[in-house]
């Protein structure tokens, strides 16, 4: 068989997994009795949705533990078939599973989920994101130059995210294991209670904490690739000094570099 020929033997095999295509389609590719053909696609079909299953439970565990075991492997079973992988590896598949979350019909009555989903994906980008020096960079700068000639760069996979819902409060609770863990997100809820969330690799692992207003418009004015100067005049009531002595202590700042002129 060519490499073309096998390529488009493979390309059908998946789109009668995805359900694109009859199956009826695939059998004058494969020289196999219809038996065992029926039983190896079904066998295929089965180990497929549990390779989605696991995949999405890696990536977004806060949502597998909110709606359980079983309706999670539910919803990943349809979106497998709505949003199939386009590549080989899926850890990197998923990126679309907040908005399906959010046009469920079934999933309507946890309107919180979808932007629980969209910080747990979030946090899995961040956690394979590049290494950078763990002292920042350029740091003397902030005494040299105009800041609106300076970009302070934010840690690669850094994430801010809003949400109308205390999604940092959910993720947290579902990483604790103290007695009344989930009464903050109780008593949020029922306050209408929304977060800001900020999201960063913190050695090995990705991090999770609120911002105020403040905070986070200057923070989104950072990620949005603006100078400090820019960044500061965004957000008002700011306090630079004390938010750049959080930014050190918990790892958010990559380096401080002067703008190409």
């Amino acid at each position: 068989m060519t490499l073309e020929r096998e390529r488009e033997r493979q390309q059908a095999l998946l789109r009668t997994l995805w359900r694109d295509e009859a199956a009826d389609a695939l059998r004058g590719w494969l020289a196999t009795p219809p038996e065992r053909f029926e039983r190896g696609l079904l066998a295929y079909t089965a180990n497929a949705g549990a390779a989605a299953e696991r995949a999405l439970g890696a990536a977004f565990p806060t949502v597998a533990q909110l709606v359980g075991e079983d309706s999670f492997g539910a919803l990943a079973r349809a979106f497998w078939q709505a949003r199939p992988p386009l590549r080989g590896d899926l850890a990197q598949w998923g990126a679309e599973l907040p908005a399906f979350i959010a046009d469920s019909e079934q999933l309507a009555a946890e309107p919180y989920l979808a932007d629980v989903a969209r910080l747990d994906w979030a946090v899995h980008l961040a956690e394979g994101a590049p290494d950078v020096p763990a002292t920042p960079q350029g740091l003397q700068h902030l005494a040299e130059a105009d800041p609106s000639a300076l970009q302070l760069r934010l840690r690669p996979g850094s994430a801010l995210l809003a949400s109308a819902f205390p999604v940092a409060t959910i993720w947290q609770a579902h990483r604790s294991h103290a007695a009344g863990r989930f009464e903050p997100v109780r008593a949020a809820l029922a306050a209408g209670h929304g977060e800001q969330a900020l999201v960063w690799r913190a050695g090995w692992r990705a991090a999770v904490c609120t911002l105020s207003d403040a905070d986070a418009a200057f923070t989104a004015a950072l990620l949005a690739g603006r100078s400090l100067g820019a960044a500061l005049e965004a957000a008002s009531g700011f306090d630079f000094a004390a938010w750049l002595t959080v930014a050190l202590q918990q790892g958010w700042l990559a380096g401080v570099a002067v703008a190409e002129t």
